[in-house]
């Protein structure tokens, strides 16, 4: 699944080509995506209108058109790229927004699992965006809040990192590298860290982040950068896809187990 890195790579890849265009037409091949795409409505309000801004909250890509958002989510799959008028059709292309430079702004996603919705007025309204938690590169993100948030609490830390009430866009991949940069178990409760250990558990998950973003995102064989190039990333990951493995630097078989249905992988002897 593309991560946060991921998709604001694809903002910044995006954005020079697609900010200050007008919209001259809405194709939609496939108007069944993880929820019905607002075909009517998007055409009604976003045709002839200039695409204003090209922002991101957490995972999402918020593109400001006239008088609301258009909100995309990539899911499982998805990839969002710019493309010729002329550029052959793909089975997985499903929504095309056509720009006045010529451009065309497509949606490809093979398993469906992405979004396409309209928000009417202010973006952080939508129902999908409303309650959640800070951007962890904010200054509204750091140790303090991680702290107050996971006293009492059992959940394991990794899968309290990848709440989105806690801090938005620390996905599976940088959750495992943050955590084992830290030094912290991923199995070991929320609740029984020290308020030293997550601040520097946020200095971390900061510096994860942008080192990523900076690096073009992660490459995954379903993602492809917004510039047609691919990431990075994946040649600095310490763990993330390596089970079995020795880790880097104690040499121990670095274990593999699942937290919340999604793999986690740790050092046994360099995290606790």
């Amino acid at each position: 699944m593309p991560e946060l890195p991921e998709v604001e790579t694809t903002r910044r890849g995006i954005e020079p080509h697609v900010k200050g265009q007008r919209v001259v037409a809405v194709v939609v091949r496939q108007p069944r995506l993880r929820w019905p795409v607002p075909v009517e409505l998007m055409t009604q309000q976003m045709l002839g209108r200039l695409i204003e801004a090209v922002e991101r909250r957490a995972k999402y890509l918020l593109l400001k058109i006239g008088d609301g958002y258009l909100i995309l989510h990539l899911g499982m799959s998805g990839s969002l790229r710019l493309v010729a008028q002329d550029a052959p059709l793909g089975k997985h292309d499903h929504v095309d927004l056509c720009l006045q430079n010529g451009y065309i702004l497509r949606l490809t996603d093979p398993r469906r699992f992405g979004s396409v919705l309209w928000q009417q007025g202010c973006a952080a309204e939508h129902a999908l965006l409303a309650r959640l938690g800070p951007e962890p590169l904010s200054d509204a993100f750091d140790g303090e809040r991680l702290f107050r948030l996971s006293r009492n609490k059992r959940q394991a830390v990794k899968q309290f990192l990848m709440d989105g009430h806690t801090v938005v866009g620390v996905g599976n991949i940088y959750a495992n590298e943050a955590l084992f940069e830290a030094g912290i178990d991923p199995r070991r409760a929320a609740g029984r860290i020290s308020r030293a250990r997550y601040q520097r558990l946020a200095q971390i998950i900061k510096a994860v982040l942008l080192k990523a973003i900076e690096q073009g995102g992660t490459t995954l064989k379903d993602f492809v950068g917004g510039d047609g190039k691919p990431g990075y990333f994946q040649q600095q990951l310490q763990v993330y896809g390596r089970g079995g493995e020795h880790c880097y630097r104690c040499a121990a078989p670095l274990q593999q187990l699942k937290l919340g249905q999604r793999a986690t992988v740790y050092c046994p002897r360099c995290q606790r």
